[in-house]
């Protein structure tokens, strides 16, 4: 399910608190075409062979704890949409859905799989699908929780909302879980500002290597 909802975001928040300068230049129709037509050419190949680990790992999920291999997470997406967000489940049923920076207490709501699949990025494998559907770019601002109003406020206030959000981004190869909200827009920013195909290419790149040593995961 795609697009299901508008958020209704306050335009009056002060966002120079985070002192980053925007830059009204958003994508043209051309890098965002070619961005497009280089996510379907990645994404299309590695979904295709990572649906056999994607499937046993789905099963392991099912047998190894209660309830679905895929955990559907409401996510805000570019110009503020709302849409789903597959990931393999690693918290157990019941479990509070709430950005890494609220969630005390994180480890007692994994499942026995869920610190391994966090730490190795395995849980993120059922995004090549959002990838492919237009939901996600490979390399964007990391989609906020449909509950993260200070994220999409600050956001919107400088104009990142119009970029498509990412399976990575500036911010993820930078901290990623030890940044504060603050501190995650400030690098959304210079994404903004800095975005080309080559940019894209070495943040892909640092998001290997940070995966490959499992840095800046909290949980």
């Amino acid at each position: 399910m795609r697009n299901l909802a508008f958020i209704d975001v306050d335009r009056g928040l002060d966002a120079a608190a985070i002192r980053v300068e925007r830059e009204d230049a958003v994508p043209n129709h051309w890098r965002h075409t070619g961005k497009r037509l280089f996510d379907i050419a990645l994404a299309l190949p590695l979904f295709v062979l990572a649906l056999p680990l994607l499937i046993a790992l789905g099963i392991l999920v099912r047998v190894t704890s209660r309830g679905p291999a895929i955990y559907w997470s409401l996510r805000v997406g570019r110009d503020n949409r709302i849409f789903e967000m597959p990931k393999l489940r690693t918290m157990r049923d019941g479990a509070p859905e709430l950005a890494t920076h609220l969630f005390g207490g994180a480890q007692r709501y994994l499942t026995p799989l869920g610190d391994f699949l966090r730490r190795t990025s395995l849980d993120e494998l059922p995004q090549l699908f959002s990838i492919l559907a237009g939901d996600l770019s490979f390399v964007g601002p990391r989609p906020a929780l449909f509950n993260q109003d200070d994220l999409v406020n600050l956001r919107t206030g400088l104009g990142i909302h119009k970029l498509a959000p990412g399976l990575t981004g500036w911010a993820q190869v930078n901290g990623r879980d030890r940044l504060t909200v603050e501190g995650k827009v400030r690098f959304d920013a210079e994404y903004l500002q800095k975005q080309s195909f080559w940019f894209d290419l070495r943040i892909l790149a640092m998001t290997v290597a940070k995966v490959l040593v499992r840095e800046d995961i909290s949980h």
